[in-house]
């Protein structure tokens, strides 16, 4: 029964075998489920292909050239890489926030409604702005300047301000590729309270270098390292489990070096 109920809450099931980019294998045996109303942290050694797994949830790979993968991944049960799938779509679904802040040059209001007017939302644009400000706790500090560039924020603003316009259309999932890395502490702790109150009504995947990070937000945690044996550098998954198991039990050697500051 419990098996069952773990198999239930996997919004994503990511199977990806081998992940090339033209004759670079990136990838290879990486196996990542990701459950409903979690957030499960990417970490590993730099080159070890986390973002390549993260961009492979939503299709953000298919703009690299010469990507092609072995494997699958499903959303809710449906293959994200069918046919007849439109890579937008998929989008709205699994939304993204990057490592970079990249508000748009418009204004504060026109960042949040951009994704609904993509989409042809027909409600109440402005209502779904608010809400989306709100959710991001960003709100109070910009609803007497909608009209603003959202250039002329803070960092740490236009960071919340990209969660605001990934969550507006109301996605299942939100894929964080390392979002703080580009902020300061201050702004770096407001980011991870909010992921934390996000995955109240969203699942969360993270990618981060920061393991303090991981330890305090995610609840699941994969670690990825490099095999450099084939004279390239290949990553794969090698160990997932629960975060503080990761962290105070590691089950792989490679894990235990890594998470003890061991690894080269």
């Amino acid at each position: 029964m419990a098996h069952n109920d773990a198999q239930r809450k996997v919004v994503i099931d990511c199977k990806l075998d081998k992940v090339f980019y033209g004759d670079f294998l990136a990838v290879r045996n990486s196996h990542v489920p990701i459950q409903k109303g979690h957030i499960t942290g990417f970490i590993g050694p730099s080159g070890c292909g986390k973002s390549t797994v993260l961009r492979s949830l939503n299709r953000m790979n298919d703009l690299v050239q010469g990507f092609r993968f072995e494997g699958n991944v499903h959303f809710h049960g449906q293959d994200v890489y069918g046919s007849t799938v439109d890579p937008v779509v998929v989008r709205r679904y699994i939304g993204m926030v990057f490592q970079q802040p990249n508000p748009f040059a418009m204004s504060i209001f026109d960042n949040v409604a951009f994704g609904l007017r993509l989409n042809r939302f027909k409600g109440d644009i402005a209502e779904r702005v608010e809400n989306a400000l709100k959710k991001a706790a960003l709100w109070d500090e910009v609803k007497n300047k909608l009209k603003a560039s959202g250039l002329s924020l803070s960092g740490g603003q236009q960071q919340r301000l990209c969660i605001a316009r990934a969550i507006a259309t109301e996605p299942s999932v939100v894929l964080m590729d390392e979002p703080c890395s580009a902020l300061d502490p201050i702004a770096t702790r407001r980011i991870e309270e909010l992921m934390v109150e996000l995955k109240e009504k969203y699942t969360i995947a993270l990618v981060t270098h920061n393991m303090q990070q991981a330890m305090r937000v995610a609840d699941k945690t994969a670690f990825f390292s490099v095999d450099i044996s084939q004279g390239g550098r290949t990553g794969y998954l090698v160990e997932l489990g629960d975060t503080q198991q990761i962290f105070e039990d590691p089950q792989e050697q490679l894990t235990q070096e890594y998470i003890r500051g061991e690894f080269s």
